[in-house]
């Protein structure tokens, strides 16, 4: 039974005898089960999926590790990670959280630019992970628009190829990476630590209004690539942006680069959740073409 043994390993990680009193259910996500457990006066938050997804919850592990070294902005601690024959698991340090305020989002634009300050010799990391459901390759390279090309765009439009979606999409895919080159001309950034997965859902505040991130995607890439996710789909306030801007101002190139970051995350999409987002990665690349 698996919550029999999420308890007896957190017990021995912790040093502290742990029994589950009480387990709450929590809504939101779209890819794992996840509740909240407490009991012997602690909480945890918990997340469930497969056995066969043990490594995706082992690196997640890693990720908010990665993060939390850098004492740049909050995000749950990982407590611990298993597998038993019905299931997979991660516990995570409980956090309990609200919506923030103009104070909040001005520390988390701050903070998030204090993160990306910490970098690394080369892109990507030293451990594969998922984007979503999707695995994320991160084998380490030296040139940015060739990381792009293979282990970001390339990648997700292969799957996309064996998911169905052949044709126009594939034909101008082609074009673009043909022509990532061009599109990044110039562009030297470094290798900043990344979040990975930064849309709206994916922050909250503490009871502080300190804030927290979570669901990361670690690796180590263009800062941009975060900012870019950020508007993707909203969330994120003007204090936001400004106290960012403010701490490390934004290349004057980033707003064309923007549609070429947000594509990987569209082509996530269409090979998540279906052909309802075709249409959109076809209209990013068009655009993107007409820039080369």
């Amino acid at each position: 039974m698996s919550w029999r043994s999420i308890a007896e390993q957190i017990s021995a990680v912790t040093g502290q005898a742990f029994s589950i009193g009480g387990r709450t259910p929590v809504g939101g996500g779209c890819i794992n089960e996840t509740s909240v457990i407490e009991g012997s006066g602690r909480r945890y938050f918990v997340k469930l999926n497969d056995a066969r997804h043990a490594a995706m919850f082992a690196a997640e592990a890693a990720g908010l590790a990665e993060i939390a070294r850098t004492r740049t902005v909050r995000v749950p601690l990982p407590v611990c990670h298993g597998a038993d024959s019905t299931a997979a698991w991660l516990v995570l340090e409980h956090v309990e959280l609200r919506a923030g305020d103009g104070a909040g989002e001005r520390a988390l634009g701050a903070g998030l630019a204090a993160m990306h300050r910490v970098t690394a010799a080369t892109f990507g990391w030293t451990q594969d992970n998922t984007i979503g459901a999707t695995p994320q390759p991160n084998a380490a390279g030296t040139d940015w628009a060739a990381f792009w090309r293979e282990r970001r765009l390339g990648f997700q439009l292969r799957l996309a190829a064996r998911n169905g979606h052949g044709g126009s999409l594939q034909r101008k895919g082609e074009r673009l990476l043909d022509g990532l080159d061009r599109l990044l001309h110039g562009h030297s950034p470094a290798a900043s630590l990344l979040h990975g997965d930064l849309w709206g859902g994916n922050h909250a505040f503490d009871r502080e209004g300190r804030p927290v991130l979570f669901d990361p995607a670690v690796y180590y890439g263009d800062r941009e690539a975060d900012i870019a996710m950020t508007e993707l789909f909203g969330g994120f306030g003007a204090g936001f942006y400004a106290a960012y801007e403010a701490a490390w101002p934004l290349d004057s190139g980033y707003r064309a680069r923007k549609t070429l970051y947000n594509l990987y995350h569209v082509l996530n999409h269409l090979n998540l959740f279906g052909g309802g987002y075709l249409h959109q990665a076809e209209g990013m690349i068009d655009r993107l073409l007409a820039e080369i």
